[in-house]
């Protein structure tokens, strides 16, 4: 079935889609994926407070979180939907996805 305002969920996103676009940023699934992926960073951080050895360097993660955060993309949402496929559990699927961008890192470790 072809998407139209008729055939819409619900008149959010069909009707009223022009008034409301602006929401899709946190409502949308890719907004869902998105904030997961700040939460997990965010305690990550909040571990790294701890002063464990293996978060010596906390300004890397503070990097870390801003690079992923602001170049957060669609690809990154549908990357994390392929992982979710194989986890099936979406926060897993977020974890692994920062896994592998940590891999990239000093923080590999």
């Amino acid at each position: 079935m072809e998407f139209s305002s008729l055939t819409a969920i619900s008149p959010i996103d069909g009707r009223y889609s022009s008034q409301t676009s602006g929401l899709t940023e946190y409502f949308s699934e890719f907004g869902l994926i998105r904030y997961r992926v700040l939460v997990e960073i965010r305690y990550f951080l909040a571990l790294s407070n701890h002063l464990l050895p293996e978060f010596e360097n906390n300004k890397i993660l503070a990097g870390f979180e801003e690079s992923i955060l602001e170049n957060f993309s669609l690809e990154d949402a549908l990357e994390i939907k392929e992982i979710e496929k194989t986890t099936n559990h979406d926060v897993k699927a977020v974890e692994y996805f920062l896994k592998e961008k940590l891999n990239s890192t000093k923080l590999k470790e």
